[in-house]
């Protein structure tokens, strides 16, 4: 009887740090995002729903919606919206 009380106490403790890990993982793969203004002029962006129409950027890539691409202004690629 106590061995089965201990391996049910183990397996609980078990399933409780497994389920610690889970959430903290959600959240150690969070995107880092600086909140301060790391794009200046010289840069535009593209975005699918405005076609090729070169669009003011935002302040840094984070802030960039989903799909977009923020370019300099020689044309080479910067940033990524996502």
């Amino acid at each position: 009887m106590m061995a089965a009380t201990t391996r049910l106490y183990s397996f609980t403790l078990l399933l409780c740090a497994m389920l610690v890990l889970e959430y903290n993982l959600q959240y150690a793969s969070a995107k880092v995002c600086p909140q301060y203004c790391m794009i200046d002029g010289g840069f535009y962006m593209t975005c699918p729903s405005s076609g090729s129409q070169q669009l003011q950027p935002p302040c840094n890539c984070c802030f960039a919606p989903s799909g977009c691409n923020i370019f300099r202004s020689d044309g080479t690629l910067y940033c990524t919206g996502t």
